[in-house]
């Protein structure tokens, strides 16, 4: 596995191939949409979805906290992608039993009612200033932070010989701001111009790669 370690006013933040950055620092795992429950409401409805992408979203989860121990793990938004369904129950169960705080800034998917995050001791904030950062659900730009955020789902195209292409989830980094790619399976992605200043980072199975 290769990681890449960004340092921004002088925090470390090391981007994982699974899509989640560690803020060294202060011990904080971040995770953008990951957009539980997408895959039962899907296959609910007739879309034939593997069950096995619900348990690789936990898996995966279990593998990061596992890796870096955080203290606290903080969604930036569509943690859960719509009502409750029987995906909830089993992120109660996983909550429960993990060794960390957890933190939700919300997102345009979170319409969970915040009694149910309350009860499992999760907070549920708007947006919030930690440090040099300022960490939201949509990219935005406030003065005197660098914004860490999601919902985009960045990608980026790289092209070979003829015609040959292939499009990969990335971290999407200009003079600002840090974009998260979608942590979730099943979620699709949007392809984002890199220009003058800005860093990309592309996720390749196992490896984090500058582009």
């Amino acid at each position: 596995m290769t990681t890449q370690i960004l340092t921004i006013a002088g925090q470390h933040l090391e981007l994982h191939p699974s899509g989640a950055v560690f803020w060294k620092e202060e011990s904080v795992l971040l995770i953008s949409d990951v957009h539980l429950g997408k895959v039962t409401h899907f296959r609910k409805y007739g879309s034939p979805v593997p069950q096995k992408a619900i348990d690789h979203n936990f898996e995966v989860l279990e593998q990061n906290l596992n890796y870096f121990r955080p203290q606290t793990v903080c969604f930036l938004g569509d943690l859960f992608h719509s009502s409750m369904n029987s995906e909830w129950h089993r992120f109660e169960s996983w909550v429960k039993k993990a060794q960390a705080k957890f933190l939700l800034v919300a997102g345009n998917h979170d319409i969970i009612s915040p009694l149910k995050y309350e009860a499992l001791g999760i907070a549920l904030v708007p947006e919030l200033s930690w440090g040099p950062f300022y960490l939201t659900h949509y990219p935005e730009e406030r003065e005197g932070y660098f914004n860490l955020s999601g919902h985009i789902h960045p990608a980026v195209r790289l092209r070979g010989h003829g015609r040959q292409s292939l499009r990969l989830p990335c971290f999407f980094r200009n003079k600002h701001q840090l974009i998260l790619p979608a942590f979730g399976a099943f979620t699709g992605s949007h392809i984002l111009e890199k220009n003058e200043g800005d860093e990309v980072y592309a996720i390749a199975e196992a490896a984090v790669i500058k582009i």
